[in-house]
């Protein structure tokens, strides 16, 4: 019998896998609890109990309020509710070039200033604070931590910033929640988005963050369901399952991160054993694991394919169309130089790699990009 191959996932930046313990959760409400937690009969009563649970877990996870966490069928559903909310309010949006598409499409529909980043892709306070001089009030969305190149903004201090001026403040926080300590009153934001296939939740369920108190315009017309906020028959199955593997991933956050940041160094110390050439890109401040690498004078897109042949998973940092490498809005951003680009992958890891992971994901870079 032929042994199924075994890829080796480094691609946890795009999605993770879903927790077991999430999965588990999930299938009654998949199967024998499916009621409508909307409907006053009894059998409606475990869903919308599970429902006001999941609420709770995922509140206190990031220091907030159950009342103040909105259920959303992803990130980008959180980003866009509050970037089209606040131009159907009139308001000046604020946020950087380094940001998610999911932010930087829908800024393209309204009044809308993007402040620079440095070459680690951290915001420039003094472009920053010139942006907040055009209009009296406004929205400030920076992301919590970039998804290409890990680097983490310090948004407490951007947010006091807005505040100062009288701004309301919003951070995308799909790739930070689940993998570093966040406590939204702490760090003051009035909004956060979050997204649960980044923490080995389930795909098709995120949740936005809105401050108790903070009125917003709703996305999603129709029912009463988040309090009149976002229409829409809710997915508890995959609610709990979002909650479940959210609360999995704090109660071993920090072992997570020690084991996480172990194969990074693992990885980083075995590229320089193999006197392979590199240069990586982010700030020293990121989220752990998630590894740009810029290979000069490569193709990064060339480089994922032969190590998708070699069965490792990672992502570039650049595509090839019919007539050029289209470099990414991220790389671009921070300036990296076109023969770093062009030879861009971003290695992200997770909880579950492990080192033998690691030294394969060495073997074969070094077989593909070493000397020969």
């Amino acid at each position: 019998m032929n042994q199924k191959k075994r890829y080796i996932y480094a691609d946890n930046a795009a999605t993770s896998p879903l927790s077991h313990k999430a999965y588990e959760a999930m299938v009654p409400f998949l199967v024998d609890e499916f009621g409508n937690a909307s409907q006053p009969y009894a059998f409606a009563r475990k869903p919308k109990k599970a429902l006001q649970e999941a609420r709770a877990m995922i509140a206190d996870s990031i220091g907030a309020l159950p009342e103040e966490i909105f259920f959303t069928s992803c990130g980008t559903e959180s980003n866009n509710w509050v970037i089209q909310g606040a131009f159907q309010q009139g308001l000046h949006v604020v946020t950087s070039a380094i940001e998610h598409h999911s932010i930087l499409r829908p800024c393209t529909l309204g009044d809308t200033t993007i402040v620079p980043v440095n070459n680690d892709g951290i915001v420039l306070r003094d472009e920053f604070c010139k942006a907040l001089e055009k209009d009296e009030r406004g929205l400030v969305s920076f992301m919590f931590a970039n998804n290409e190149i890990g680097t983490i903004e310090p948004v407490g201090e951007l947010a006091d910033v807005a505040h100062h001026n009288g701004w309301l403040f919003h951070t995308d926080a799909v790739q930070a929640v689940g993998h570093t300590a966040i406590n939204v009153h702490e760090i003051g934001v009035d909004m956060l988005s979050s997204s649960a296939h980044k923490f080995n939740g389930p795909k098709g369920i995120g949740f936005l963050y809105k401050r108790r108190g903070l009125e917003w315009p709703s996305l999603l017309l129709g029912g009463s369901q988040e309090s009149g906020h976002r229409a829409g028959t809710e997915n508890v199955a995959l609610i709990v399952g979002m909650a479940v593997a959210l609360q999995e991933n704090i109660d071993s956050l920090q072992e997570n991160i020690i084991h996480i940041q172990d194969l990074e160094e693992q990885l980083l110390h075995g590229l320089e054993k193999k006197d392979i050439a590199f240069h990586r890109n982010g700030s020293p401040n990121h989220i752990v694991g998630n590894i740009s690498l810029s290979f000069p004078d490569e193709d990064g897109e060339a480089i994922l394919h032969k190590m998708d042949l070699m069965g490792i998973n990672v992502s570039t940092g650049s595509a090839c169309d019919s007539k050029e490498t289209q470099i990414s809005h991220v790389l671009k951003a921070i300036h990296l130089k076109d023969k770093f680009a062009k030879g861009t992958i971003r290695v992200s890891l997770g909880r579950m790699n492990t080192v033998e992971d690691i030294d394969k994901i060495v073997s074969c870079m070094n077989k593909i990009i070493g000397k020969h």
